[in-house]
């Protein structure tokens, strides 16, 4: 029981009657989690450490890494303290810097998946000027625009939705502070606040989807272009990963935040938002990686330059 009285907090009730997704998931996220740190770790460290992989392509995968990774940590470490202890509350300061976090996050991520496209839009139609029209400088300022966007579009939605009146409502249906589920404890008409995340939901998700799909049906005419089989494979080497990771990430957000129609159920919903939040950043270095013959290169010689020396060293 809590003092309202006295805790100015929340408490995170997870998945509240279901016992068997109590015990199941914090073991899967935590494998997930893992997964992600590993993963992305190498994502990026490898470019630093291989001149072949200082590449625009690169620069951006190691950007979208470093987002993966503050995502997942955002959100993790807090879960399977509250899952896994008795104590399952989070301070009123620690749910608004979640919350805050998540919302820049999230759509930094759309931003720069959109960026991504137009790197992979250069890389596919205009090869012969593509490292002057993707110059360090160019890369830099689209990656801050999107930080930019990102951090706006939190300052518009984060303190209004933490502001609302919760007439001592501290019980947050969630596994973590999502802004959803923090706007549904609100003891006000919270229309206009409804009206508002959608809205900027729609624009901030279907603006940069738009552009993906604009950039990718250039690069499939300039694919249908190429004579050779194998070029054609190679052109859609290049961007198969990207296409795959943008599938997953707004697939599952639109989902669960502009569908028409019903929304999902609140169970269905946290489990949609451990998939987009926990697995996606997990399964992004392994489909990278996996797909990429420049990386697997990479990683060998690496491996063989640890080989030599630890051989020079033997000897």
């Amino acid at each position: 029981m809590v003092n309202n009285s006295h805790f100015g907090g929340f408490i995170l009730l997870g998945f509240p009657g279901q016992p068997q997704l109590e015990m199941i998931i914090p073991g899967v996220v935590f494998l997930f989690y893992t997964i992600a740190l590993m993963g992305n770790m190498a994502i990026i460290l490898l470019p630093l450490l291989d001149e072949h992989l200082q590449t625009p392509m690169y620069f951006f995968l190691r950007n979208l890494a470093i987002l993966d990774l503050c995502y997942i940590t955002n959100i993790v470490p807090q879960m399977l303290v509250n899952v896994w202890g008795k104590d399952k509350k989070i301070s009123f300061g620690g749910c608004a810097f979640q919350l805050f976090t998540d919302v820049t996050l999230c759509t930094v991520e759309c931003m720069l998946l959109s960026v991504m496209s137009y790197d992979r839009f250069n890389a596919v139609c205009k090869p012969l000027h593509y490292m002057t029209i993707m110059n360090p400088q160019l890369c830099r300022t689209l990656v801050a625009m999107t930080w930019g966007v990102g951090v706006t579009n939190c300052m518009i939605l984060s303190p209004y939705a933490m502001s609302l009146p919760r007439c001592g409502n501290h019980h947050l249906d969630h596994y973590f502070c999502e802004i959803s589920a923090m706007v549904k404890i609100a003891c006000v008409d919270t229309t206009a606040m409804e009206e508002t995340l959608f809205a900027l939901c729609f624009f901030i998700f279907l603006t940069p989807l738009l552009l993906i799909l604009v950039s990718y049906g250039f690069i499939a005419i300039a694919v249908l272009k190429i004579k050779s089989a194998a070029g054609r494979q190679k052109a859609f080497g290049t961007c198969s990963s990207h296409l795959i990771v943008v599938s997953i990430f707004y697939g599952t957000v639109i989902y669960m935040y502009i569908q028409p129609g019903n929304s999902p159920s609140q169970d269905e919903g946290k489990l949609l938002s451990i998939f987009y939040s926990i697995v996606t950043p997990s399964l992004n270095p392994l489909i990278y990686t996996l797909r990429n013959k420049e990386f697997k290169g990479a990683m060998k010689r690496l491996i063989g330059k640890e080989k030599c020396s630890l051989e020079t060293t033997g000897h």
